[in-house]
């Protein structure tokens, strides 16, 4: 089984069509995470985005006028990431980093630090999880806040093999269909593998992505949250494409 770094790294190319139309998600994204992160904090200028991929959040919140940083495990990611955002005029500064060890790489006070697009779930257990939660706290000013979004496991029997389709794309003049098989294992855990299937003259040609992830409730995301010292946690259900968890850095006493 692949490395979360490894998936993205070979991923990385074609990341793009797991979106029906990604530059407009782009868009759609960085103005659902803008109005959150306006109508929650003060003051809010200075973003990390601590699981940038190849830069859907990240390039959203730039347009949107926030001040960004970015970071990934994925090298690959971070390397389309950053073409990406030069091709658009955007200043952002991209990094490799792995959620567990922000601080190794950043040492800004940042108003607000985001990890989006079920990034969270690719730590494997709760000791993991907690670890990348107290790092992006230890990132932010008092007050600040941290945005995560997340699949609604509770929504999936959990057991079993399940596919998700995702759609059919055309690229040049290729149909491909995305979609995603998970096999469920033990202990809250699944094996991932994301298919992308050319339809050629030659002949149907597939390339297939293989991970392992943590079906952690949202409730079980909160309470790590709380224990990682962060208050206010809630979920936002409706305000983005997956639920939103939202969580502040308390001001000292």
């Amino acid at each position: 089984m692949n490395t979360t770094a490894q998936f993205y790294d070979e991923i990385a190319d074609v990341y793009h069509l797991i979106y029906a139309d990604w530059d407009r998600s782009i868009d759609v994204q960085g103005q659902a995470l803008a109005g959150v992160i306006e109508a929650r904090w003060e003051n809010c200028h200075r973003v990390l985005d601590a699981a940038c991929g190849i830069g859907t959040q990240s390039l959203g919140l730039a347009s949107a006028g926030f001040e960004v940083t970015a970071s990934d495990i994925s090298e690959a990611s971070v390397a389309r990431a950053r073409r990406e955002a030069a091709a658009r005029q955007l200043d952002i500064c991209f990094e490799v980093a792995d959620l567990r060890d922000l601080s190794a790489m950043h040492s800004s006070r940042f108003d607000v630090v985001i990890a989006c697009d079920n990034a969270i779930p690719h730590l494997l257990s709760d000791n993991e999880i907690l670890r990348a939660f107290r790092q992006m706290r230890s990132l932010l000013r008092p007050g600040g806040g941290c945005v995560v979004s997340a699949r609604d496991y509770s929504t999936m029997k959990g057991v079993g093999t399940q596919m998700l389709p995702y759609g059919t794309r055309v690229v040049s003049e290729e149909r491909v269909h995305v979609f995603q098989v998970w096999d469920f294992l033990p202990d809250s855990l699944y094996d991932l593998s994301m298919f992308f299937v050319w339809e050629r003259q030659k002949g149907p040609e597939a390339r297939v992505f293989r991970s392992r992830c943590y079906a952690v409730s949202l409730e079980r995301l909160e309470s790590l949250l709380m224990q990682a010292g962060f208050i206010a946690v809630e979920c936002l259900p409706q305000a983005f494409f997956q639920p939103l968890l939202v969580a502040t850095n308390p001001n000292p006493s």
